[in-house]
């Protein structure tokens, strides 16, 4: 009888201080977790140079390294300005979604209307009626700046060209596009057609990460159609002048000017250089060049510091899970830096000896933080990767008697 009540009492006190376990946290907080709101801070910003420093010979033009998307320069980058036939990267990021999505395929056929054949300035002299395998389309785009071709790829994807437009705007808001307004899909002069540097940016920076397929077009010097009858040549010569360019598309109409976005890549730091409203074609290459050429020597791609001994669960508390799996994922494959700070890359994890319970799944818990002679280069999140529910009443009882008897 002794033994009986004595383990009795036992059980009663561990049954009160399973309750104040499961319990306590939600009257104190989640003590040690760092707090929901808080989202671990953006990579940092490269400062980018700004204004005439560089002599540019254009209207426009801006910077950016492709992989983070950070503006390293930029001049008068937020002026609306027509674009000309940079406007078919829009057209081609469209057509690769809509081939992505199994709508069509590379040997689709794209017919000919009258209404894409009517199209001036550069072209592959479509005769209404033709047909084309998408992919000798994609090449005439591409290499040649065929607007004959974008238009017919328009009305393929879209059904009629007006019904693609509005298609284009539709994606342009949904990408952040703000000041960008197409009124046709291949950028012949027309009013109201305009966008910005910083928005082609943004544009190209898409069709590179979500579509590289396109650089297998881009990066083409020159090809036939018609069976060798129609010779294509690349408008950007800088495939044959710049170390490590890759694309993307050149543009020239009385009211754009002279423009391009050019891609390269380097060691693995890739950059896109978009120039707008240059006078001519030679000034266009030179101020992409220049823009290329500063970023290369400014900037490099680093590898993130080695975390293979990072912790891979956390001790949770208040709950029948004692631990939780952490995942890593938003950290970052490379590292934007000033040229030379790969070697002072310095990381550190922030985490909690433990964390109380409720933890849901992607809640961050704690932060790696990467800095380059003391400046922090960049923080980003450490999440749970499981949850890890409260423990109720029933379930401390129960697995307090488990533990008894």
């Amino acid at each position: 009888m002794v033994r009986r009540s004595l383990a009795l009492s036992c059980a009663a006190a561990l049954c009160l201080w399973l309750v104040v376990l499961a319990f306590g946290p939600a009257a104190r907080g989640a003590e040690g977790m760092q707090p929901e709101a808080q989202p671990a801070a953006a990579p940092a910003a490269v400062k980018a140079a700004a204004g005439d420093s560089l002599s540019l010979p254009c209207r426009t033009a801006i910077l950016i390294d492709q992989d983070t998307g950070t503006v390293l320069y930029e001049k008068n980058a937020d002026q609306r300005v027509p674009i000309a036939s940079i406007t078919k990267v829009m057209t081609l990021l469209l057509t690769f979604e809509a081939i992505h999505a199994g709508k069509i395929d590379y040997d689709t056929k794209v017919p000919v209307s009258s209404h894409a054949a009517s199209m001036g300035g550069s072209q592959i002299w479509l005769e209404p009626g033709e047909d084309f395998p998408l992919d000798q389309m994609l090449r005439a785009i591409c290499v040649s700046s065929a607007n004959d071709a974008a238009v017919a790829v328009a009305e393929l994807v879209g059904g009629s060209e007006e019904s693609f437009v509005a298609m284009m705007n539709a994606k342009a808001a949904e990408l952040g596009m703000t000041d960008t307004t197409f009124k046709n899909a291949c950028g012949l002069d027309t009013e109201g057609h305009l966008s910005t540097a910083r928005n082609v940016a943004i544009l190209s920076r898409t069709i590179l990460n979500q579509y590289p397929e396109v650089l297998h077009y881009s990066g083409i010097w020159t090809d036939t159609l018609r069976n060798g009858q129609t010779m294509l040549v690349n408008t950007n010569k800088l495939l044959r002048r710049y170390d490590g360019i890759t694309g993307l598309k050149t543009g020239t109409t009385g009211g754009a000017g002279v423009c391009i976005s050019a891609s390269a890549t380097r060691n693995g730091l890739n950059l896109i250089a978009v120039v707008l409203g240059a006078n001519s074609s030679a000034e266009r290459f030179e101020a992409a060049a220049k823009l290329l050429d500063y970023g290369f020597a400014n900037y490099e791609a680093a590898a993130l510091p080695d975390l293979s001994g990072r912790p891979l669960y956390l001790a949770v508390t208040g709950s029948g899970d004692t631990e939780i799996p952490l995942d890593y994922t938003e950290l970052p494959g490379r590292l934007l830096v000033p040229s030379g700070g790969s070697a002072s890359l310095e990381a550190s994890i922030s985490l909690p000896e433990s964390c109380a319970a409720p933890v849901s799944l992607g809640d961050q818990v704690g932060t790696v933080t990467v800095t380059s002679n003391g400046e922090t280069v960049g923080s980003w999140p450490i999440r749970a990767a499981a949850d890890a529910a409260r423990m109720d009443f029933d379930t401390a009882v129960r697995l307090m008697l488990e533990s008894l008897f």
